[in-house]
């Protein structure tokens, strides 16, 4: 198996396609590999290849939901206490 160019890998991060960020590019300053190949240093085929298999893997699909209900689950629980709080502070 070929290592993949530092292009390739950061191409597969912008995508979203590791998990580490939604998918959209980054405008860095200096993107993956650039500073290493602009000193004279390319990263080396052995180096590429342990940085792709480092990449996660994307996340599982579904977990995104179970944030959602929880999160709507704990505004709806202080709603509540606050028209109880209302409620029985009235005289």
């Amino acid at each position: 198996m070929q290592a993949p160019t530092s292009e390739q890998i950061r191409d597969r991060i912008d995508a979203g396609q590791t998990g580490e960020k939604v998918a959209m590019p980054d405008p860095a300053a200096a993107p993956l590999g650039s500073d290493a190949e602009a000193a004279g240093n390319p990263p080396t085929a052995q180096e590429r290849a342990m940085d792709a298999a480092a990449t996660p893997a994307p996340p599982e699909k579904g977990h995104e939901l179970a944030g959602g209900f929880i999160y709507a689950a704990l505004v709806l629980a202080i709603a509540v206490a606050l028209v109880f709080i209302v409620l029985l502070a009235r005289p």
